[in-house]
């Protein structure tokens, strides 16, 4: 090993992913050096924002090769099958500079996410605002934020990353069309490799973050090739129409209407 704590809560079917590869291949300071595995749980994210856990490391990971509650943004069911996938959180804390950029947080995951993959297999992703990231313009990994508080005040970020790797068949009814990384390529992939990748990469756009956050931004938008498109956002029960313009400095996304532009702090992108 090369200096990861990892921690093991194994019940019924043993370890499926070979953390001994992965640790090999984590090239990283904080991120993902102290790393709790579980066969199974009901959330990574949920176990990480609670506090009586007593997990206080930055850059911790929580992995689980099932989740019984995994969610996504707005509180849609994640659903992954055991031993596929790629399903973890990462804990922050003490960073309120991060914490002041959380918008950044979410692209800088996105872009760490779409490098591994566009570099490690070759195949070209596309960035959906506001997180997720596609293969043939189906959702390959998605990507949620959570938060606690003290007094009004963020003291704990979780970033929870869901990446289809090897799973081949989807059932169910879809909000996006889902796709893996498998049924593109064509083959099983090394889900170490690729998880290693990632946080690597992760801690690159998190150092690039400390100084220069717009050139994040501007990686982000490379990556999106929707906009100029004609696009639609669902916020709850209203439904906004225009052609996406483009993403401004605080990472807001700048719809063009017939009244002007006009800034979306959050909704479901639906490409017309």
């Amino acid at each position: 090993m090369t200096g990861t704590k990892i921690i093991f809560v194994i019940k019924k079917i043993g370890q499926m992913l070979n953390l001994e590869n992965f640790d090999i291949k984590l090239n990283t300071d904080f991120i993902g050096r102290n790393f709790i595995y579980f066969e199974e749980i009901d959330s990574t994210n949920s176990y990480l924002l609670n506090k009586n856990n007593n997990i206080d490391i930055s850059g911790t990971v929580v992995f689980a090769e099932f989740q019984t509650k995994g969610r996504g943004r707005l509180d849609r069911v994640w659903t992954s099958d055991t031993g596929q996938n790629l399903t973890f959180s990462i804990l922050f804390v003490k960073n309120q500079n991060l914490f002041q950029n959380l918008n950044f947080l979410n692209f800088s995951a996105a872009l760490a996410v779409s490098t591994s993959i566009e570099n490690l297999y070759q195949l070209k992703t596309d960035l959906k605002w506001p997180n997720d990231v596609l293969l043939s313009r189906k959702k390959t990994c998605g990507i949620l934020i959570e938060t606690t508080s003290n007094k009004g005040v963020i003291d704990r970020v979780v970033l929870g990353i869901g990446i289809n790797v090897n799973q081949n068949y989807f059932k169910g009814e879809y909000n996006y069309p889902p796709t893996s990384i498998r049924i593109e390529l064509g083959k099983e992939v090394e889900r170490e490799r690729l998880l290693a990748e990632v946080l690597n990469n992760l801690e690159y756009y998190l150092i690039k973050l400390k100084t220069d956050k717009h050139q994040i931004i501007n990686d982000w938008k490379m990556k999106c090739k929707m906009i100029g498109e004609k696009i639609s956002i669902r916020q709850k029960d209203d439904i906004k129409f225009g052609i996406f313009d483009d993403i401004d400095e605080n990472g807001f996304l700048l719809l063009k209407t017939k009244a002007g532009i006009e800034k979306i702090t959050a909704g479901d992108l639906i490409i017309q």
